[in-house]
């Protein structure tokens, strides 16, 4: 039995239109009470429970309470509450209502029971996240936008198509596990790993969150893409070809973190990296699999966004965002420099943090199954994680060479959303258990052994002892990194601009015809019907006596015949 449950979704994105009528205590509460009030709904709605609304025809489902919409619905709501304490000293109204749109919308994904319903929520979550770019209010950011929301509307187009292409082929429109064996599914596929950073569309992460505002990167960082990865897990465990697209994903954010001299730069690129193992562990598909990417899920935003936190804490303070133009920020911003480290730590799965006892649910998925290169890959790639987040964020940031900056620390809300979440990073690490007993299927697995914990460390040891070897190499430099958005920033604007001359010049010769034309016809008609054209002539009476005549007799023959 089914019972009735109010949309968490709508608390948020409702609730997100009464914020620029607020100021001083009133906007904070409102900010810090929409997201609680959402968490509590998300955790109030019975198990089962739903809402049918009749649209068109079909019956839409906008919520329905599952153990996996739960889990992300939560750490969407405790993601919106930090990030609205970090905004709070400098946001934009503009920046507010479209971030909690945004977290609202991606709440709405999750208690989707319906392809329809899910489809609603992911565009406004475009249309969100689009307009948290824009509130930056720099050229850079439009520009951004303009390409981040060009590549979305390609991935919604493509999610609507195979949405209509699955409902025809099945008849069914519920959020439900499927195979990519028709064109509709496929194409349904496709537009989930447009949003999860899949190739070979993964630069948009890198080219749009860094020029959002340092608050508004650290919500971009959280929600997009994990509700893709919510949707792939959800909708296509098993599917053995994400195995490949996340390990590609893996190693390419890897690679271009590695030689980027941007810090935030670094930090998306990473995003690209860290939702590579969540797809690959979706593609394996076993139980083991599945909680681990839901578990990584959970403890990337929260890391992801610590980075992202003490990253914009620094351009907040110094107005610089590259590497070449930091260090040594540690003199005087010793408290945002130990929230980096903590969140540095995580993400590379240290012992006694949230990415110790969530990637390795992921990584003995790959050794369970006896999938050995994929084991091998995973292990080579959280090598790679502490060298480009681990250790170069930190180190070319607030350490190394001393570069005369003495910034002093970021406001007090700002610091205290780090702290919440460096709280969470290392309580996670230390008591897992209250995350593993909300993950979608049971948990049989303890990550305190001391061959784990040994064998991380000596991971750790091995990529730390490396990065130091190869500093020279790894140095900051002005370097720029090509990537494949160069294609839709350079070369398809010079094809559209190739493309609107020869149109512009196939126009001008199709007008010039018409024209002569147009002409040619003017010309004939003034001929014949001008003040001295034949037919404007004065005949005389007689022969148009004739004429009339003729014409009876023709009429008469024709009548006879």
């Amino acid at each position: 039995m089914t019972e009735l449950a109010l949309p968490p979704a709508l608390i948020m994105v409702l609730g997100a239109f009464f914020i620029p009528a607020e100021n001083g205590r009133g906007r904070k509460r409102l900010l810090l009470g929409l997201p609680l009030a959402s968490l509590a709904l998300v955790w109030l709605v019975p198990e089962g429970a739903s809402l049918r609304l009749p649209f068109l025809g079909v019956d839409l489902n906008p919520v329905h309470a599952t153990a996996e919409g739960r889990l992300f619905a939560t750490i969407f709501a405790i993601m919106a509450f930090a990030g609205g304490l970090y905004a709070l000293p400098r946001a934009s109204r503009l920046e507010l209502v479209a971030a909690y749109v945004y977290a609202g919308s991606a709440i709405g994904v999750t208690f989707a029971g319906d392809l329809i319903t899910l489809f609603i929520f992911w565009e406004l979550m475009a249309v969100g996240s689009t307009a948290v770019i824009i509130a930056a209010d720099t050229e850079a950011a439009r520009r951004a936008a303009f390409r981040y929301l060009l590549v979305h509307l390609l991935g919604g187009v493509l999610l609507m198509a195979g949405i209509i292409g699955h409902w025809v082929s099945s008849g069914s429109l519920a959020v439900e596990a499927m195979r990519p064996d028709s064109f509709g599914t496929v194409l349904i596929l496709i537009g989930l790993l447009v949003n999860a950073g899949a190739p070979p569309v993964s630069a948009w992460i890198a080219d749009a969150y860094p020029e959002a505002s340092p608050s508004g990167s650290v919500f971009l960082s959280a929600f997009t893409t994990k509700t893709a990865v919510f949707a792939l897990l959800v909708m296509f465990p098993g599917t053995e070809i994400l195995i490949w697209v996340g390990l590609y994903m893996v190693f390419y954010g890897i690679l271009y973190a590695l030689l980027e001299n941007d810090m935030r730069r670094i930090l998306a690129y990473s995003i690209v990296n860290q939702v590579g193992f969540m797809v690959c562990a979706i593609g394996i598909g076993t139980e083991l699999a599945l909680n681990g990417a839901a578990a990584h899920a959970f403890a990337h935003i929260i890391y992801k966004a610590l980075l992202l936190m003490s990253a914009g804490g620094v351009l907040l303070m110094t107005g610089k965002r590259k590497c070449t133009d930091l260090g040594g920020l540690f003199q005087t911003m010793p408290r945002t420099a130990v929230h980096g480290i903590i969140g540095a730590l995580a993400i590379s799965a240290f012992p006694f943090t949230s990415g110790f006892v969530t990637k390795s649910l992921e990584t003995a998925a790959a050794s369970h199954e006896g999938l050995l290169v994929v084991w091998l890959l995973l292990l080579a790639a959280s090598a790679g994680v502490f060298l480009h987040a681990g250790i170069k964020f930190p180190w070319f940031v607030f350490f190394q060479e001393d570069s005369g900056l003495r910034p002093p620390e970021p406001p007090v809300e700002m610091r205290r959303a780090m702290a919440l979440f460096s709280f969470l990073c290392i309580a996670i690490g230390l008591f897992p258990a209250p995350l593993y007993a909300i993950l979608p299927h049971p948990v049989d697995y303890q990550p305190y052994t001391v061959e784990h914990v040994v064998s991380q460390l000596q991971l750790l040891l091995f990529a730390g002892f490396a990065f130091f070897v190869l500093l020279g190499q790894m140095k900051r430099t002005l370097t720029i990194s090509l990537d494949f958005d160069w294609f839709y920033r350079r070369f398809l604007r010079e094809l559209a601009g190739e493309f609107t001359v020869r149109t512009a010049a196939a126009r001008q010769r199709l007008e010039d015809r018409a024209y002569a034309r147009a002409r040619r016809f003017v010309a004939n008609l003034y001929a014949h019907h001008g003040p001295h054209g034949i037919l404007a002539r004065t005949w005389p009476t007689g022969s148009m006596v004739l004429w009339v005549a003729l014409m009876l007799g023709c009429t008469l023959l024709l009548y006879v015949l």
